[in-house]
């Protein structure tokens, strides 16, 4: 699993948010689209691409994409 292929599944579970301008510093929290739902959206997807059980807790606790993407490392 590569940073840069993360970011683009992350990316695909957003309508408006184009992926590319997503970069591994982006603080996700901020994104006009994430929500509550957009959180369980990425939870889902972790769990189904990678393998990882993620919760909402652990997910508040991150800051940028490339978080997300070493806390899955550090799981699997």
């Amino acid at each position: 699993m590569s940073l840069e292929g993360f970011i683009e599944n992350f990316g695909e579970q957003f309508e408006e948010t184009n992926v590319n301008e997503l970069k591994p510093n982006t603080k996700f929290h901020k994104l006009d689209e994430w929500s509550s739902m957009m959180a369980l959206s990425v939870i889902s997807m972790i769990d189904e691409k990678y393998g990882v059980l993620m919760s909402l807790n652990d997910l508040k606790a991150l800051s940028t994409i490339e978080d997300i993407y070493k806390a899955i490392i550090v799981r699997k």
